[in-house]
């Protein structure tokens, strides 16, 4: 590569972590049924990656670099469980930290569509979109087209929507 393009490519480390993530990372949205919110549904963003725990240096790494979230055993219950898992979940860091990070160092496979449904949730969450029914039926809808197409989520996106229904059916026929 030329001189003048050297300027635009990422940094070793950068082009590093995204190979990385690529191979043991995920973006997810975790979606689960709640009454201390106001739609009785929680939408939670989470990026993690996890590495067994004789290579935690490389987490360590990852979470120096992006200068957020934190790094904790991945089932503290299952003693045979030798992996770390490095985990970040505020809204704020996921959209001001790992988002443009990977959108300036991004992922070569398939796992690139779904950091980019991703980086949309989590804008339609920073602008309240999970506290209004329409926009957090979008977000359902996204975040069960993201990894394998919500293969292996335990509950349908039907009986999810089904449920935001009748809570706001109920929760209309209480005013």
């Amino acid at each position: 590569m030329g001189a003048d393009n050297q300027q635009e490519r990422p940094s070793g480390i950068a082009s590093y972590i995204s190979g990385f993530v690529d191979g043991e990372g995920c973006f997810s949205i975790t979606i689960q049924k709640s009454g201390n919110v106001k739609l009785g549904i929680q939408v939670i963003p989470e990026f993690h990656v996890s590495q067994h725990q004789n290579r935690i240096e490389v987490l360590k790494v990852i979470e120096k670099k992006l200068g957020c979230g934190y790094i904790k055993p991945n089932d503290y219950q299952n003693p045979k469980d030798q992996t770390s898992v490095y985990v970040v979940r505020n809204i704020d860091d996921l959209r001001n930290k790992v988002i443009p990070f990977f959108k300036k160092s991004p992922l070569i496979s398939i796992k690139q569509k779904d950091f980019e449904k991703f980086a949309q949730v989590v804008s339609l969450m920073k602008e309240g979109g999970h506290l209004k029914k329409n926009s957090l039926v979008a977000i359902l809808k996204i975040a069960y087209s993201m990894n394998f197409s919500g293969k292996y989520r335990k509950q349908r996106l039907e009986d999810i929507i089904s449920h935001l229904e009748s809570s706001e059916t109920i929760r209309q026929n209480l005013r």
